[in-house]
C-alpha cells in the first residue's frame, strides 16, 4: 500500500480500509431491492425492508465504527521540551504540483458538498409524487438536511481541530457513502432521517476544506485560491446536481440521486493521497518529523529549536463559538453575516419565484429570469476572487454584503412607486450577485481570521450559522408562517445591515498576512507555534 493510503499517525490504517469496505458492501446490499423495482419505475413506497437491506445497515454501522477507530490518533509521547518549527522558505513561493493537486482534490470535495444540498430541489417533486405528500409535509426533507448540515458544520470543525483535517475529511467521506441507502428507503420517514445523516456528513466538508487549504497555501496565493476553489465548488455542485438529474432521473427516477453518494464518496477517498494533513497542525500536536516531510513536499524548509517545557502551553483556551476576547468581535460579526446569508439564500431567493408568479409572470418566464440571473454567478466568483486577493479581504466581504443589502432593500421598496426599485428583476440580480459573492469570501475570510488551534471550529461555526439561517427560514415555511415577501425582506434587512456594520468595525484585514502572526500573538498557545 502506498504511503498516501497509509496513516502512520493513526491507530490502524487496516481498520479504516476494512471499515470503508464494510460501508460499501452495506450500500451494495441495498441495490437488489432498488433494481427489483424497475418495473414500477423504481417506486419503492410501502415495500418491506428485506433481509439484505437490514444486513446492509449492520455492515454500514460496523464499518463506520471501524473507520472511526482506525482514524483515531495514536497517543502522543509526553515531551519535556517544546518543539518550535519555523518555515524559512518565502511565503510567496511559487506553487508546485502538490499545491495544485491539493486544490483540485479539495475543489472536488466542495463540489460533492454543494451537490447534495442542490440535489434536494431536484428530488422533491418525484418524492412528493411517490409518497403522496403535501407541500408542507415534503418541506421536512430540506429542513432535515439543513439541520444535519448545521450540526455537521459545528461537529466536523471541532473534530478537525482535535484529530486533524485530513482524517476528518476521510471520515466524513465514509459516512457520506453510507447515506447512499437513502435511495432505497421505502418510507418518507426513513428518507427524512437518512437525509439528516447525509447533511451531517456533507456539512463538514466545507469548513474543514477551507481550514486545510488556508494552511497549505503560501501567503501570496492563499486569498485567490481559497475564493476560487470555493467558487468552483459552489458552481460545480449545482451544475453536477442539475446535470445528473437531467441525465439519470428520466430513466432511474429520483432515488438514483442519493445512490450517487457511493461513487462520489469513493472518489474523495481515492483522492486522499493528494490531500495532505496540515503540516502546521502536525507541528501543533507535536509530530515534527511528519510535518517536515509534508513541508518538504510543498517546497518549504524548516528550522527546529527546543525550549523548556511550559505546562501552560498545554492548556486549551478554545471554545465553540470562539469567544476569546480578541476574537469576540470578529466572531459576532461573522456569526451575524452567516445568519444573514442563510436568510437571503434559503429564504428570499427561494420565496422570490412565487412572488414573480403571483405578480403575473408564468412559471416558464419566472424560471427563465432566474436562470439568466444565475449566469452572473460565474463572473461574480472571479471578480470576488480578484477583489479578495488583490485589493482587500475585508473590503471584498463588505462590498458583497453591501450588494446583498441593496437587493434586500430593493425588495422592501417593491410597490413603492419608484419604477426602478419596483422591478423584481433588479432585486433578483442584486440578491444573486451579492449572495454568491458573500459565500465565496465569507468562509475563506473566516479561515484566515483565526489561529490554527481553533481554525477548524471557527470556520465550522460560521458555516453552521449560514445553514442555521436557512434552517430558520425552512422551519417557518414548514409551519406556514412566512409573511409576505416585502415584510420578510424588511425583517431580513436588519441582520444584513447589522452584519455590514459589524464587519466594518471588527473585521480584520488578512490580505498578504502571514497566518503565523495569529499564533505568535496567541495569549496561551498550546504545544508549539507554526
Amino acid at each position: 500500500m502506498s504511503d498516501g493510503f497509509r496513516f502512520a499517525d493513526r491507530r490502524s490504517s487496516s481498520a479504516f480500509w476494512l471499515g470503508a469496505l464494510g460501508v460499501v458492501i452495506g450500500v451494495l446490499l441495498h441495490l437488489p431491492a432498488f433494481l427489483m423495482a424497475r418495473s414500477t419505475h423504481y417506486r419503492m413506497a410501502g415495500m418491506p425492508m428485506s433481509a439484505p437491506m437490514l444486513w446492509g445497515m449492520a455492515c454500514i454501522l460496523t464499518g463506520i465504527a471501524a473507520a472511526i477507530y482506525g482514524l483515531l490518533p495514536k497517543q502522543p509521547v509526553l515531551q519535556r521540551t517544546v518543539i518550535r518549527e519555523h518555515v524559512v522558505a518565502p511565503e510567496d513561493a511559487p506553487l508546485n504540483r502538490w499545491h495544485w493537486a491539493a486544490c483540485g482534490a479539495l475543489a472536488i470535495a466542495l463540489v460533492v458538498d454543494i451537490m447534495k444540498v442542490s440535489s434536494l430541489g431536484f428530488v422533491i417533486p418525484g418524492m412528493r409524487s411517490e409518497y403522496g405528500l403535501s407541500a408542507a409535509a415534503v418541506s421536512l426533507l430540506p429542513l432535515s438536511a439543513l439541520t444535519g448540515a448545521t450540526f455537521g458544520s459545528f461537529l466536523w470543525g471541532t473534530l478537525a481541530d482535535r484529530y486533524g483535517r485530513r482524517a476528518t475529511l476521510l471520515l466524513a467521506a465514509v459516512m457520506f457513502i453510507g447515506t447512499s441507502i437513502c435511495g432505497a428507503m421505502p418510507s418518507f420517514g426513513w428518507n427524512v432521517f437518512m437525509c439528516f445523516l447525509m447533511g451531517a456528513a456533507a456539512g463538514g466538508l466545507l469548513p474543514v476544506a477551507y481550514a486545510l487549504l488556508a494552511e497549505i497555501m503560501p501567503t501570496r496565493h492563499r486569498g485567490w485560491s481559497l475564493v476560487l476553489v470555493g467558487g468552483i465548488g459552489a458552481l460545480g455542485g449545482y451544475l453536477a446536481a442539475s446535470g445528473f438529474s437531467a441525465l439519470l432521473q428520466p430513466q432511474f427516477g429520483w432515488r438514483i440521486m442519493w445512490f450517487l453518494n457511493l461513487p462520489s464518496g469513493l472518489l474523495l477517498i481515492a483522492l486522499s493521497p493528494l490531500i495532505p494533513e496540515s503540516a502546521r497542525f502536525l507541528i501543533h500536536i507535536g509530530r515534527p518529523d511528519e510535518a517536515r516531510a509534508t513541508f518538504k513536499r510543498f517546497g518549504c524548509v524548516v528550522i527546529t529549536h527546543t525550549e523548556a517545557w511550559d505546562e501552560e502551553a498545554t492548556v486549551d483556551h478554545s471554545s465553540l463559538p470562539p469567544a476569546e476576547r480578541r476574537f469576540l468581535g470578529t466572531t459576532v460579526a461573522l456569526t451575524v453575516a452567516g445568519l444573514a446569508w442563510g436568510f437571503v439564500n434559503f429564504g428570499l431567493l427561494l420565496w422570490l419565484p412565487g412572488e414573480l408568479i403571483a405578480a403575473g409572470r408564468n412559471m416558464a418566464l419566472a424560471a427563465t429570469l432566474i436562470t439568466r440571473s444565475s449566469l452572473l454567478a460565474a463572473p461574480v466568483v472571479v471578480i470576488a476572487a480578484a477583489l479578495y486577493a488583490r485589493w482587500s479581504t475585508k473590503g471584498a466581504l463588505l462590498v458583497m454584503t453591501l450588494i446583498t443589502a441593496a437587493g434586500v432593500i430593493a425588495l422592501v421598496l417593491q410597490h413603492s412607486g419608484l419604477s426602478t426599485a419596483s422591478n423584481p428583476l433588479l432585486a433578483l440580480v442584486l440578491l444573486l450577485v451579492g449572495s454568491t459573492g458573500v459565500i465565496s469570501v465569507l468562509l475563506p475570510y473566516s479561515a484566515e481570521s483565526y489561529p490554527l488551534r481553533i481554525r477548524g471550529r471557527a470556520t465550522g461555526w460560521v458555516a453552521g450559522c449560514s445553514k442555521a439561517g436557512g434552517l430558520i427560514c425552512q422551519g417557518l415555511s414548514a409551519l406556514a408562517l412566512v409573511p409576505t415577501l416585502r415584510v420578510s425582506a424588511a425583517v431580513i434587512a436588519v441582520p444584513v445591515l447589522l452584519a455590514l456594520v459589524l464587519i466594518a468595525r471588527y473585521g480584520r484585514e488578512t490580505r498578504g498576512r502571514d497566518l503565523r502572526e495569529l499564533e505568535l500573538s496567541s495569549p496561551s498557545p498550546r504545544v508549539s507555534h507554526d
